[in-house]
């Protein structure tokens, strides 16, 4: 079995975990992942048991494990903080492992790269391009020839239409919406249930049906 560690404690660490044991429980030749335990910067939690598992020490620690990895940090109050979480592990990328639950769909045409979890019963379209760290969470639809951005994630019940551009380090809320062909930039939040028609500037803070503007993180991410 190839040990596992995740990054984080948090709900979309602990639904990596249930993705796990569920490809383990599906997998022909006997479990294909043992789950070591989680790494979390809070230091309270360290020694601890979560969901099971140890909380093994700091992400920082990373590199005196072995095995693979797997980054769960992440959420709207934090994700454009995604790819400092990775960079501070200082693991190499090929130590980060990809993960489909066996109740997703993901096209035989479509590219998921290093790092990526797609979570259940979320569907990716033909020719789909999912760059590193992306999370897609339950019940979201990712449809053809769209292209998401590095450590973006993607919350449940999203619906992103044919050729949109999806940027780094974005966070699209519950089941948001996103018409075809427009592009989100790099980091920037879509409220849940939003409806987006036009294009989403860089950092640009967007809610509502249709999304209308609503601020920018930046001084968020100052302060973070």
């Amino acid at each position: 079995m190839i040990p596992l560690i995740v990054f984080g404690t948090g709900g979309n660490s602990v639904e990596i975990v249930e993705t796990v044991r569920a490809i383990n429980a599906c997998s022909p030749g006997g479990p294909r992942y043992l789950c070591i335990g989680f790494l979390d910067d809070d230091q309270s939690r360290w020694g601890q048991m979560s969901h099971d598992l140890p909380v093994l020490g700091p992400i920082a620690s990373a590199r005196k494990f072995g095995g693979q990895f797997v980054n769960g940090v992440g959420g709207p109050g934090n994700f454009w903080l995604r790819p400092e979480i990775v960079a501070k592990s200082g693991v190499p990328p090929e130590r980060f492992e990809t993960l489909v639950h066996p109740t997703a769909s993901v096209a035989s045409t479509a590219r998921l790269k290093r790092g990526v979890v797609v979570f259940p019963q979320a569907a990716i379209g033909s020719h789909a391009e999912i760059d590193d760290h992306v999370l897609i969470l339950p019940n979201s639809v990712v449809s053809h020839d769209v292209t998401v951005g590095p450590h973006t994630l993607i919350a449940a019940g999203v619906c992103i239409s044919s050729r949109v551009s999806v940027g780094a380090s974005c966070y699209l809320g519950t089941r948001c919406c996103v018409i075809g062909s427009t592009r989100i930039g790099d980091r920037a939040l879509v409220g849940m249930g939003s409806a987006v028609l036009d294009d989403v500037a860089e950092e640009a803070v967007v809610v509502g049906t249709p999304a209308r503007f609503l601020r920018y993180i930046r001084s968020e991410r100052v302060h973070a």
